[in-house]
C-alpha cells in the first residue's frame, strides 16, 4: 500500500523497490555510473576471457581427441611451434600476404579517393558500385574468383587468349609463379573499396582553403599532396592501415577457397595451418598454442602501431 508522509510518497517495501532505491541512491554518487555498466562489462569480459583462458589451459596440455583427456606438457607445444618448419613457412606467407595486399589496397584506394574527391559526373552511382565487393562474404568471393581463374572454363584465360591471338591455358592456382598474383588480385579487388571509402571520408574532411592557399603560394600538385594532404589525412590513413592489416593477418576464407594453401604449402597462412592442425589432424592443444601465438603477434603489432600513431599525432599537434 502506498502511503503519503507529508510531501513524500512512501512505496511499499518490496525486493524490487529496495533494489531500485539502492540503484537510485548509488546513481547520485560518483561510483553509481560504474555500477550501472558493471553487468554489461562482466558479460563482455566473460565472453572474451573464458575462451582465451580455456585456450591457454589447453595449450599447456596434450589432449587426446578421442577421449578428450589431457596431460600436462608445459610449454612443449610452443617450443614445437618455433621448431616447426611448416609453421614458420606459414608465418612468412602471412607476413608477405599482409604487407603486399595492404600496400596495394592503400595505394589504389588513395588514388580512387583522390579521383572522386572533386565534382565528378555520376559520382553518386560510382561510389555505391565500388562498395559492392566489400559487402560480399570473403568465402563467396574466393569461390567466385576460383571459377574465374579456372584453366579450362575460366573467362580470364579466354580474354587473355583474345588479346594473344591464341589459346591461353595458364594454371593460375597451381602454378608457383602465378598463384600469388591471382590471390593478390582477388584480395585487392574485394578490400580496396574499404580503403577507398575511409580515405575518401578523410579527404572530404580536409578544409579546401588549405589547398587554395597552397595554389596561391605557387605550390605544385606534388607539394600540396606531400606537405598538406598526407599530413592531414595521416590519422585516418593509419586507422585504415591498422584495421586492414589486422584483418589480412588472420586471412583464411579467400585462400581456403582459392588454393587451400597449395600448391603444397606455398600459400598456407597461420590461420589455415591452425585449422589443418586442429580439425584435420585433431591436435587440439597444438592448435591452441598456434592460435595464442597469432594473438600475441597481433597484440604486439597493435601496441606498436598505436604508439606510433599517438607519437605522430603529438608531433603534428
Amino acid at each position: 500500500m502506498i502511503r503519503r508522509e507529508g510531501y513524500r510518497i512512501r512505496y511499499p517495501s518490496t525486493p524490487i523497490n529496495r533494489m531500485l532505491a539502492s540503484i537510485r541512491a548509488l546513481s547520485d554518487k560518483r561510483k553509481g555510473k560504474y555500477v550501472l555498466v558493471a553487468p554489461a562489462t562482466v558479460m563482455i569480459l566473460a565472453i572474451v576471457l573464458f575462451p582465451l583462458l580455456y585456450a591457454i589451459v589447453v595449450s599447456f596440455q596434450n589432449i587426446d581427441a578421442r577421449t578428450a583427456v589431457g596431460t600436462f606438457v608445459g610449454p612443449k607445444n610452443y617450443l614445437d611451434a618455433f621448431r616447426d618448419a611448416r609453421f614458420l613457412n606459414a608465418l612468412g606467407n602471412t607476413l608477405f600476404f599482409t604487407g603486399v595486399a595492404v600496400t596495394f589496397e592503400l595505394l589504389l584506394g588513395f588514388i580512387l579517393a583522390q579521383t572522386l574527391i572533386g565534382h565528378l559526373p555520376g559520382k553518386r552511382f560510382i561510389v555505391p558500385i565500388l562498395m559492392l565487393p566489400v559487402v560480399i562474404a570473403p568465402l563467396i568471393v574466393g569461390y567466385t574468383w576460383r571459377m574465374l581463374w579456372d584453366t579450362q572454363y575460366g573467362p580470364i584465360n579466354q580474354v587473355l587468349g583474345w588479346f594473344a591471338g591464341r589459346p591461353i591455358e595458364l594454371v593460375w592456382l597451381a602454378n608457383p609463379v602465378t598463384v600469388w598474383p591471382a590471390i593478390f588480385i582477388t584480395e585487392i579487388w574485394q578490400w580496396t573499396p574499404f580503403m577507398f571509402l575511409v580515405l575518401l571520408a578523410g579527404l572530404t574532411a580536409i578544409n579546401p582553403e588549405y589547398r587554395e592557399a597552397a595554389e596561391i603560394d605557387g605550390a605544385s600538385s606534388w607539394q600540396t599532396l606531400r606537405y598538406i594532404t598526407l599530413p592531414l589525412i595521416w590519422p585516418v590513413m593509419a586507422v585504415a592501415i591498422l584495421f586492414r592489416a589486422l584483418d589480412a593477418f588472420k586471412v583464411f576464407d579467400i585462400i581456403f577457397a582459392l588454393t587451400n594453401g597449395g600448391p603444397g604449402t606455398m600459400t598456407e597462412t597461420i590461420s589455415l595451418y591452425a585449422y589443418s592442425v586442429g580439425f584435420r589432424n585433431f591436435r587440439i592443444s597444438y592448435m591452441a598454442a598456434l592460435t595464442l601465438i597469432l594473438i600475441a603477434i597481433v597484440s604486439v603489432a597493435i601496441t606498436f602501431l598505436w604508439r606510433r600513431m599517438s607519437a605522430d599525432q603529438e608531433r603534428m599537434a
